[in-house]
């Protein structure tokens, strides 16, 4: 218990000053980026202050895996350079004995930082960005351009050009039903439709129907009222839904990610990304692992090359993701592998260069 009140005795200091420092690096850089914006659209400063405020939760989870790494390198080198480490040794303590707690805290904040990530860091970063919008005059668009949705588990697909959110209406619209066996009975076009909230339908402007019997044979007739009682898809999945699922919490991701999948849309990135949620939060120990197994390879310059070799093989870590979340949004990996396999390769990395680790 000793020897663990010890490690933590110099580590948590370090932790948390380094934690400040990087967070008024990043408050800092952002004010920077924005003030210009801010003075042009002469925003007040209580209103600037409100934004740095709610910034700060997402500047801690960028800053808590730096200071993380620089915390432990900077305690490992400081302990080789006075010898406290040969001593430890000589006392009968493994170097895993020595920094089983960091790693034991570095897993139990990883489960945290998910936690945190969704309760607090989703809502407050969300309101970070809707106020920064709307004091910079910013207006998100939700017309749509190009649709394809797919409704009623692909037996109705609706074809447009746009679709204008303020007037609820499609513009060049093309629908196909199918029947039970997924075969063309119908396709409508359409000039227009505008939505009727009376009879929650889309009511559509000089359609022709174009139907296609047993036989194959396609003969053109009016708007059957069998046919516009099928025409019941809400208007809000036409809008401009798509969302970045890294911004939202895990229950909205699911609703999205189910939206996708009754609509038809393409998911492949949006599925890669749900699962970083889970994934990501690991780089907390696979951090931890790599500092404690880099610290010390060289007897030279301890603090400068132990840092240099942690920060590039982070980098590799972070540049591995990239690669293996671009295979994943473009349908070469399943999703899943996309997230969790640099993960799991770094885990295991870092497993062997503590396991060789010169004590």
């Amino acid at each position: 218990m000793k020897l663990v009140w010890y490690v933590f005795k110099m580590f948590l200091p370090l932790l948390f000053g380094m934690l400040f420092l990087f967070i008024f690096g990043f408050e800092i850089g952002d004010l920077f980026m924005n003030i210009w914006k801010y003075i042009f659209n002469n925003v007040p400063v209580k209103e600037v202050l409100h934004i740095m405020l709610l910034y700060i939760p997402k500047t801690i989870t960028y800053a808590l895996p730096l200071s993380i790494l620089f915390g432990i390198c900077y305690m490992l080198c400081s302990l080789a350079s006075q010898n406290e480490l040969v001593a430890f040794f000589a006392s009968g303590v493994s170097y895993l004995r020595f920094v089983l707690p960091l790693i034991i805290f570095a897993l139990i904040l990883s489960h945290a930082y998910m936690v945190f990530e969704d309760k607090v860091v989703v809502p407050t970063y969300k309101q970070y960005t809707d106020l920064k919008n709307e004091v910079l005059h910013i207006e998100q668009n939700k017309n749509s351009t190009n649709i394809t949705i797919r409704s009623e588990n692909g037996k109705i697909i609706y074809k447009a050009d746009t679709y204008e959110s303020s007037s609820k209406r499609l513009h060049g619209l093309l629908v196909i039903v199918r029947n039970d066996e997924a075969v063309i009975t119908d396709i409508i076009k359409a000039a227009y439709a505008v939505w009727s909230e009376d009879r929650a339908v889309w009511v559509l402007s000089s359609p022709v129907v174009y139907s296609l019997n047993e036989e194959g044979e396609l003969s053109s007739g009016y708007m059957r009222p069998q046919l516009e009682e099928l025409l019941i898809e809400s208007p809000d999945t036409f809008k401009n839904n798509e969302v970045d699922v890294e911004t939202v919490t895990i229950a909205q991701a699911k609703e999205y990610l189910r939206y996708l999948q009754r609509t038809g849309l393409p998911g492949g990135k949006a599925y890669s990304v749900y699962y970083k949620k889970f994934s990501f939060p690991y780089v907390i120990l696979i951090v931890t692992f790599l500092a404690i197994g880099l610290t010390g390879r060289s007897r030279r310059n301890i603090f400068i090359i132990s840092m240099f070799l942690s920060l590039s093989a982070s980098v590799v870590f972070y540049v591995l993701q990239m690669v293996t979340m671009l295979l994943a949004e473009n349908g070469y990996i399943v999703p899943a592998a996309g997230a969790w396999l640099p993960v799991i390769i770094f885990l295991i990395i870092s497993v062997l260069l503590l396991k060789n680790s010169k004590t």
